[in-house]
C-alpha cells in the first residue's frame, strides 16, 4: 500500500488507535460455517501488502475440520485465492493483549472474478441484484444466544451459567431485569466491547430460556449487519471467557429449553425516491409487501438448509417453543414463522423467525432477502394472513437436514439468484457433515437400544 491505509478506516476504529502503535491486523474472511478464516500478520507488513492469498479449500471443509469433495471438475489441488481488504470492515480486538484491528477481506480468483462460494460475495450478489431493480434492501438482525457453565467433555449436557448470586441462571424469566443482572459482569464487557469496535447496540433483553440473551441491532445495509454479527459473535464468546463461562449459539443447545433463532427484519426502499416499498402513499400495505411475504412463504423452504445448516438446527422447531413450524404470516402474532411487527407506515418491515442463531449471517440474510427478491419478481401474492395460534397448524418446511438438503438442490430459481456453483458446494459440504454425523452413536441409542432391541 503506497498510502497510510489507516485513515481509510471507520473512525471508531481510529479512535482505537489514537496515541497507540498498532501491533497486529488480523486480516478474516467468513468461511461457510461462519467461523473467521485467515492470517495475523505484523502491522508493518499489513503496510506493505494490497492483498493476500488463502487456499479455496477453506469453503470445502466441513464443521469437524474434516474435508468434502466439493473441489469440482478441477480436483482437489486447493488453488490460492486472493483477499483484498474492505478498510470499511477495520474494527479493534480490544480482548487482545496487545493493539490489533481485525479486518473482513474479500474473496477473488486470478481473474478477478469474486469468488461465488465466499458467503460475504453471496450476500453481496444478492443486494446487487436489489439494487439493478431500484431497491435498496434494509435488515435488522436480532441474536439469540445462551451463556453456559464452562463444557469440556462433549459427552455432558450443558448445563446454565452460575450467576452473580452463585445461583445457576433461571429458566422462563423473560424479559426480567433481575435475570440481566445475574450476568451483569459479562454483558458489561460485551457492551465495552462493542462500543470498542464501533458498534451500536438497540438493547439486551433476557430471553426465556435458562441463561439465554437477546442482542438486538439497528436496521441499516444488509452487508454491513452480516459484517457485524459475524463479528459480535467472536465478541461475545470473548467476553464471556473472561468470566469463566462460554457464549454458544447452538440453535438448541439446552434439551428442554428454548432453541436460539437469529430473526431478520427487512424493509425494501426505493433508491430514488428514499421512501419504503411496503407502504403506499396514504400509509396503506403495498403489492410489493404482500409479494414480498409470497416470496418467503414460497421460497424459504428451499432456504432452509442455510437457515438451520446443522442437525442441531431442526430440533429448535417444536411447538409452543417460541420457534416457528410453519411459514404462516400474521400481524404482531409471534407463533407465526413471518411476522409484521407494529409500526409506523414509514417503518414497515416483516420478519423472518425461521433462521437460527447457527447460520452464517452472511448465508441467512442472503437467503431472507433472495427469497423476498423472487416472490417481488415473481408476483407471488402471500397466502391470506393467519389469525390465532399458528402451532395449532401443520408444519409446512423441512423438518431434517437431509430432507432439506434434497429441497435446496432442486430449487432453480434460487440457484439463479443465489448463484449455482454456490448451491452446489454448500450441498456437498452439508451432506458429507450429515454423513458425519450419521456415523456418530448417540447416548439415547445406547441407553433405549443396546438392552431392549
Amino acid at each position: 500500500m503506497t498510502d497510510d491505509w489507516t485513515k481509510r478506516i471507520p473512525q471508531s476504529a481510529q479512535d482505537y488507535l489514537a496515541n497507540r502503535r498498532l501491533d497486529e491486523v488480523e486480516c478474516i474472511i467468513s468461511d461457510l460455517p461462519g467461523i473467521a478464516r485467515g492470517k495475523a500478520v505484523p502491522a508493518t507488513k499489513f503496510a506493505r501488502q494490497n492483498y493476500f492469498h488463502l487456499p479455496n479449500s477453506i469453503f470445502f471443509q466441513t464443521i469437524t475440520g474434516d474435508w468434502s469433495d466439493a473441489a469440482g471438475d478441477e480436483g482437489f489441488i486447493e488453488p490460492d485465492m486472493i483477499l483484498k481488504p474492505d478498510f470499511s470492515t477495520a474494527t479493534a480486538a480490544p480482548w487482545t493483549g496487545d493493539w490489533t484491528l481485525q479486518v473482513i477481506h474479500d474473496a477473488y480468483d486470478r481473474k478477478g472474478e469474486a469468488i461465488p462460494f465466499s458467503p460475504r460475495n453471496v450476500l453481496k450478489r444478492v443486494v446487487k441484484l436489489y439494487e439493478d431493480r431500484g431497491w435498496k434492501p434494509v435488515v435488522a438482525p436480532e441474536m439469540e444466544f445462551y451463556l453456559v457453565a464452562r463444557n469440556i467433555d462433549p459427552a455432558k449436557p450443558i448445563q446454565p451459567m452460575m450467576g452473580r448470586s452463585g445461583r445457576p441462571a433461571a429458566a422462563r424469566q423473560a424479559y426480567s431485569m433481575t435475570a440481566v443482572d445475574e450476568f451483569g459482569p459479562v454483558i458489561d464487557d460485551i457492551y465495552d466491547f462493542a462500543e470498542a469496535q464501533g458498534f451500536e447496540i438497540d438493547g439486551i433483553t433476557q430471553e426465556g430460556g435458562a441463561g439465554q440473551l437477546e442482542i438486538n441491532l439497528r436496521h441499516g445495509d444488509p452487508v454491513k449487519l452480516a459484517d457485524e454479527v459475524f463479528y459480535f459473535k467472536r465478541l461475545i464468546r470473548e467476553a464471556a471467557l473472561r468470566h469463566d463461562c462460554f457464549a454458544t449459539f447452538m440453535a438448541k443447545p439446552i434439551e428442554g429449553e428454548p432453541g436460539s433463532a437469529m430473526h431478520i427484519h427487512h424493509s425494501v426502499l426505493d433508491i430514488e425516491t428514499g421512501k419504503n416499498i411496503f407502504a403506499g402513499p396514504q400509509g396503506g400495505e403495498t403489492d410489493a409487501f404482500f409479494t414480498f411475504i409470497g416470496g418467503l412463504q414460497k421460497h424459504l423452504p428451499e432456504c432452509i438448509p442455510l437457515l438451520a445448516p446443522y442437525v442441531n438446527s431442526y430440533r429448535r422447531y417444536v411447538k409452543d417453543h417460541a420457534a416457528p413450524i410453519n411459514l404462516e404470516w400474521g400481524r404482531d402474532n409471534r407463533t407465526t414463522g413471518i411476522r409484521v411487527p407494529i409500526s409506523d407506515p414509514e417503518a414497515r418491515r416483516v420478519e423472518n423467525r425461521v433462521a437460527g442463531m447457527d447460520c452464517n449471517p452472511y448465508l441467512g440474510i442472503a437467503a431472507s432477502l433472495a427469497s423476498g427478491y423472487l416472490g417481488l419478481i415473481k408476483e407471488e401474492r402471500a397466502e391470506k394472513q393467519f389469525r390465532g395460534d399458528a402451532y395449532e397448524g401443520d408444519g409446512d418446511f423441512p423438518r431434517t437436514l437431509g430432507e432439506a438438503l434434497d429441497q435446496m438442490d432442486a430449487a432453480t430459481a434460487l440457484a439463479e439468484v443465489l448463484g449455482a456453483e454456490f448451491l452446489r458446494v454448500y450441498s456437498i459440504v452439508k451432506r458429507t457433515e450429515y454423513e458425519e454425523f450419521l456415523s456418530v452413536i448417540s447416548p439415547w441409542e445406547r441407553e433405549h437400544l443396546l438392552m431392549n432391541v
